[in-house]
């Protein structure tokens, strides 16, 4: 469910910011990368905004954004088809150990 909401505070360099909406007591966290418009996905505090989000455990915050976007435009499908994550939140990473009884 979308609802109506404000921008409390947005840190640009890190990239994430906390939103505030009567359904989201205490503030929703909100990553630049559930910003759905074209173009810079950032925010400014006290900009009204659209807001989907889910209850949900982020750095102290009881909820999530899962989508942001602001008031006085219309949101772009700017994820990649049949996912809700962006190629940023993948990642790999491969450990390779040495054979301890193999002479070095």
């Amino acid at each position: 469910m979308t609802v109506a909401a404000t921008v409390l505070v947005w840190h640009e360099a890190e990239g994430w910011g906390v939103i505030d909406s009567p359904e989201t007591p205490g503030g929703c966290w909100a990553h630049f990368s559930h910003i759905v418009t074209q173009g810079a996905h950032s925010l400014r505090p006290g900009q009204p905004v659209h807001l989907d989000w889910v209850a949900g455990e982020q750095d102290g915050y009881h909820f999530r954004a899962t989508s942001v976007y602001p008031a006085d435009e219309t949101p772009a499908d700017v994820r990649p088809t049949g996912t809700h994550q962006t190629p940023g939140y993948h990642s790999t990473l491969e450990l390779t150990f040495d054979d301890p009884d193999v002479p070095g």
